[in-house]
């Protein structure tokens, strides 16, 4: 496969990655009604299920700072590419110079199979309904971070590097915000492209509100988990509920780790000009 790609074809993969987040305006107000339902649930949710919420309140806050244990292990996706490429010793290094196709193919297995993982998740813990729904939550959350992580290594980003798992929030953020919070961390992320390192270091900075972000992923959860309450009908809804998630959440972590990829390819080119 050729591995040197023109200033042309960049291009043109950055066009299609601007129209993807243009696209998402179109989804504000069905993720606004969407929310809606939440505010009733809210009152009506046993304590207990607020108790795993504030406990995956904590475990995110201890992913950002060390990593937790939704750490990731990258040797997976190193195999992936040793058999796409037929070496035996890729590494963070050597993924970042193969081309964007081939990154784009292994981003897409990793996403394939967590959406697998996350749809018999979701049957199980459908069996039992709300009681179940609280061993949903965290693992759910688990799903999210490692697929996101896997999605860093295939774009030749190391995902245990802080700046890196700050990222990662952001796009699971992203993947549960309204269009106002998506053009507010678009502009965000923007500044991980950009060599001003000051503009960096604020972008980090905005990490102190972190809450925010498992709280918008809290109220996401209002209508997709609604019907998954209901015992039994759960297995049906919860699979389905959890695979579109980790749909969305993946797609998102894919556009989003692309765009830089290809970013600092152009800016590779003009400066070997």
């Amino acid at each position: 496969m050729e591995r040197n790609e023109t200033k042309e074809q960049l291009q043109k993969e950055l066009e299609a990655i601007h129209i993807w987040e243009n696209e998402q305006k179109g989804l504000w107000i069905w993720e606004k009604l969407g929310r809606l339902p939440f505010k009733i649930l809210d009152r009506l949710t046993p304590q207990f299920i607020h108790n795993k919420i504030g406990q995956a309140l904590d475990e995110l806050g201890s992913y950002l700072q060390t990593g937790g244990r939704y750490l990731s292990n990258e040797k997976d996706v190193l195999k992936r590419y040793n058999r796409k490429t037929g070496a035996e010793d890729a590494t963070l290094g050597s993924i970042s110079a193969l081309p964007i196709q081939m990154m784009d193919e292994v981003s897409d297995e990793l996403i394939r199979s967590r959406k697998n993982i996350a749809m018999t998740q979701g049957a199980t813990t459908g069996i039992g309904g709300i009681f179940t729904l609280s061993i949903d939550i965290p693992l759910l959350l688990g799903i999210s971070l490692k697929t996101l992580q896997e999605i860093a290594v295939a774009y030749g980003y190391d995902p245990n590097d802080k700046k890196e798992r700050i990222f990662i929030v952001k796009c699971l953020q992203f993947a549960s915000s309204d269009i106002v919070g998506k053009q507010a961390i678009l502009k965000e992320l923007s500044a991980y492209s950009d060599p001003d390192v000051e503009t960096r270091d604020e972008t980090l900075s905005q990490v102190q509100g972190w809450r925010e972000v498992i709280m918008t992923y809290r109220d996401n959860f209002g209508w997709k988990k609604l019907f998954q309450m209901i015992p039994i009908a759960g297995i049906i809804f919860g699979s389905f509920i959890n695979k579109s998630m980790i749909h969305d959440i993946g797609e998102t972590g894919k556009m989003l780790y692309k765009k830089r990829r290809v970013k600092e390819k152009l800016e590779a080119l003009a400066l070997g000009s």
